[in-house]
């Protein structure tokens, strides 16, 4: 709990735009059943403070689907390092999902990320923002810069601000 009230005041500060990374992991970590009870107290921050939740989901993104029927949150989650099939890809983004891909992405299911819910990242990596763009352009036919100014409105968009329009 102790964490809980540390991440809460943490959320208070304008200057923190988003609650992540929150999350399931079927491979690693604790047990599905406390890893389910911590995420739905993230969501429940989230919520609460208005702010997008950035996603982490390894392996378990049914589970994860069936708690945000459940939970029916209004703020965007964001699924962060997606790497999955185009199948899944088009659930996620059935269920209102953005999806944010780094340097290792399937080219398939990029194609499958509609405009409006597509965001890119560096993660980790030692890959810079600007690598990521454009290979993201690459992949999708698209001017580096269209990849950008898109994923910046996107960007505004999960954060409350004002889109700069397309």
């Amino acid at each position: 709990d102790a964490d809980f009230g540390c991440l809460e005041e943490m959320l208070k500060k304008p200057c923190v735009k988003a609650l992540g990374e929150a999350g399931l992991d079927a491979l690693r970590g604790p047990s599905s059943d406390v890893q389910t009870e911590v995420f739905r107290r993230q969501i429940d921050l989230s919520e609460r403070f208005e702010k997008p939740l950035l996603v982490h989901c390894v392996k378990a993104f049914q589970s994860l689907l069936a708690i945000r029927r459940q939970v029916r949150p209004r703020q965007p989650w964001i699924i962060h390092g997606f790497r999955g099939k185009p199948q899944m890809a088009r659930l996620l983004i059935s269920a209102g999902l953005y999806l944010s891909v780094g340097p290792k992405f399937n080219a398939d299911a990029l194609k499958e990320i509609p405009a409006d819910r597509l965001l890119i990242e560096t993660d980790d990596s030692e890959t810079g923002i600007e690598a990521v763009a454009a290979a993201v352009a690459e992949n999708l036919g698209r001017p580096v810069a269209w990849i950008t100014d898109n994923c910046g409105d996107n960007l505004r968009e999960c954060l409350g601000l004002t889109r700069t329009g397309k």
